[in-house]
């Protein structure tokens, strides 16, 4: 589709019309909902005030957008969020979402473990599904809308960007009771004739990091790793557009975190003919005064374009979708197991029904390889399927535009 368009009262407006805003503003904090017309009838929405009105969809309303709509989003069991929704995802309300984490947003100072006499049972906890860091680094990816590719981004995706929308995205999100918002930092670009005051704005910042009642607060760090280097007690990571406030991690930790994500760092010299970012999400404490420690990290390939991948494998792919100047969506795997289960991505402008698109490695896992094959077993409208090995198949045309 060209553009969107939306029905406010007995009005149509396009997305880009000046007189929008005027229009939205009109109806913010009434029962009045503008409609988006991607498909007949038109599909409900909310107003949100981020600085500016914008149109938004509605909770767990995505899939019934048109695909080639800016509002679509895949239905849940297309990704890793499936398992989340209704769990550790919960929509309250629309324009706020709260998350349940499986890390904490406090450590307390100076305290071990109680000792005593043993406590009677009296209760068995039901467990209840949490999302980890990396699931919120997806989350937070999505919600931001850098899982999603139109040709109208191309040359568009900067550190300035990035950080617009992700801290645009956290303002919406709720985490154990706190505004993500307050505890999320993304770097600015960095510019030699304006660090001083990038690097105060930082400090402002991350002075939620200070202690208070014998409570020491964490918050998130976004970021593309860049290097490490050894320190007196562990090791100086480095973040791109912050080389003048490392993280530090005990030498220890770092060497489990290099072990862990041993892939996704490989991936940064591999011959795959485009390069690769090395997103870190760091939670971090204040050492002391000024001195950031890292609690806790996750770490996540993108594409040059900041699109999140799940390995090497499907550069290829992505990079093929955007020359071609298509669209499309790529399905998240948050905290699923395997990625093999959903399309590698969704072709979103080849008519009403999205395409599954599949790639098959050759270095897939035999479990991989047999949920692969089911997930493109059960595409009822068939599925595209590419073995590298081979040549790319042609895809599915892309339709008229609406």
């Amino acid at each position: 589709m060209d553009g969107q368009r939306f029905a406010i009262g007995d009005r149509v407006i396009e997305a880009d019309d000046p007189q929008l805003q005027d229009a939205l503003a009109a109806i913010h904090d009434t029962p009045e909902r503008p409609r988006c017309l991607c498909m007949p009838g038109g599909v409900e929405m909310y107003v949100a005030l981020h600085r500016r009105f914008m149109v938004k969809r509605m909770p767990d309303s995505g899939s019934t957008h048109h695909p080639a709509c800016p509002s679509y989003a895949p239905g849940i069991q297309l990704s890793g969020l499936g398992e989340l929704m209704g769990e550790a995802v919960l929509e309250p309300e629309p324009g706020r979402v709260e998350l349940r984490v499986d890390f904490p947003w406090t450590r307390r100072m100076g305290t071990g473990v109680p000792h005593g006499e043993p406590r009677e049972q009296v209760e068995v906890a039901v467990p209840q599904r949490r999302m980890s860091l990396r699931a919120l680094l997806h989350f937070l990816f999505e919600r931001a809308g850098f899982n999603r590719w139109s040709p109208a981004m191309a040359g568009k995706r900067s550190q300035g960007v990035l950080r617009k929308y992700l801290l645009e995205a956290a303002e919406e999100i709720v985490v154990k009771g706190v505004p993500l918002a307050e505890r999320l930092y993304v770097p600015e670009p960095f510019s030699e004739s304006a660090k001083a005051e990038a690097a105060r704005r930082r400090r402002d910042k991350l002075a939620v990091l200070r202690p208070k009642d014998g409570q020491a607060p964490l918050a998130i760090i976004i970021g593309e790793y860049k290097t490490n280097q050894a320190a007196a007690q562990g090791r100086r990571i480095w973040i791109r557009h912050m080389p003048d406030a490392p993280l530090l991690v005990a030498e220890q930790s770092w060497a489990r975190i290099e072990r862990v994500f041993a892939p996704l760092f490989e991936a940064r010299d591999a011959d795959a003919g485009s390069s690769v970012r090395l997103v870190m999400a760091a939670l971090v404490r204040a050492r002391r005064e000024y001195t950031y420690e890292i609690d806790a990290a996750s770490l996540m390939l993108t594409n040059e374009q900041w699109i999140p991948i799940e390995g090497v494998a499907e550069l290829p792919l992505i990079g093929a979708l955007i020359a071609q100047r298509r669209r499309f969506v790529k399905p998240l795997r948050y905290d699923a197991k395997s990625a093999a289960a959903f399309p590698n991505a969704l072709l979103l402008d080849a008519g009403p029904i999205p395409v599954s698109l599949h790639v098959m490695s050759a270095f897939m896992a035999p479990r991989e390889r047999a949920l692969k094959e089911k997930a493109i077993a059960a595409c009822k409208d068939g599925a595209w399927v590419w073995w590298p090995d081979q040549p790319m198949p042609p895809l599915q045309a892309a339709a008229a535009p609406r």
